[in-house]
């Protein structure tokens, strides 16, 4: 039998930084999450959209904050997953 060469692929990711995850969401709401998470960027566009329009952007009160948490979990939970569990 002939001995085969195994070859070791490493592959590298950098974490994301919480802090930048926090700041572009502050500052740019739901296009800030783009950086932690797209399917959350783009859900919580559209309804930040939709209830900004129906409150006259009273609801972005609501929604702000919850894009800035949701965008903090989402980059805490990729920074997990290349750690592994």
């Amino acid at each position: 039998m002939e001995a085969q060469d195994q070859k070791q692929v490493v592959i590298v990711k950098t974490e994301k930084s919480m802090g930048i995850t926090i700041l572009l969401t502050i500052l740019f709401g739901p296009l800030g999450m783009f950086y932690s998470t797209i399917v959350g960027a783009v859900v919580m566009f559209v309804v930040s959209l939709i209830i900004g329009i129906l409150t006259l952007g009273l609801g972005l009160i609501i929604t702000w904050p919850v894009c800035i948490i949701w965008a903090a979990v989402a980059a805490n939970n990729y920074n997990k997953s290349l750690v592994g569990k």
